[in-house]
């Protein structure tokens, strides 16, 4: 399954592709969705650390936020993530 989350810019788009998911050793680093606040998603890692994310709107917080949760609950694994602007293209099994 592949999802597009637009982000507020490119810079967002980078880091939200950085922190939930590590290519090379095929890692998923996102544990949970802490909160979502209007375009801000706020995620929790593995290292106990937790990071906010800008995305274009509410919209895109939460269709990341459920899209994600298969992740999260194991269900699903983390295949690929490509970055083009603000744009993350996230693919999942």
């Amino acid at each position: 399954m592949k999802k597009r989350i637009i982000c507020e810019d490119a810079y967002e788009a980078q880091k939200l592709a950085s922190l939930i998911y590590i290519k090379d050793d095929k890692e998923t680093f996102i544990t949970g969705i802490l909160e979502i606040i209007e375009n801000e998603l706020v995620i929790s890692l593995k290292d106990k650390s937790a990071h906010s994310i800008l995305l274009k709107d509410r919209k895109e917080a939460e269709s990341f936020a459920d899209f994600i949760q298969s992740v999260i609950e194991n269900t699903d694994k983390l295949l690929d993530t490509t970055v083009a602007e603000n744009v993350v293209e996230i693919i999942k099994e």
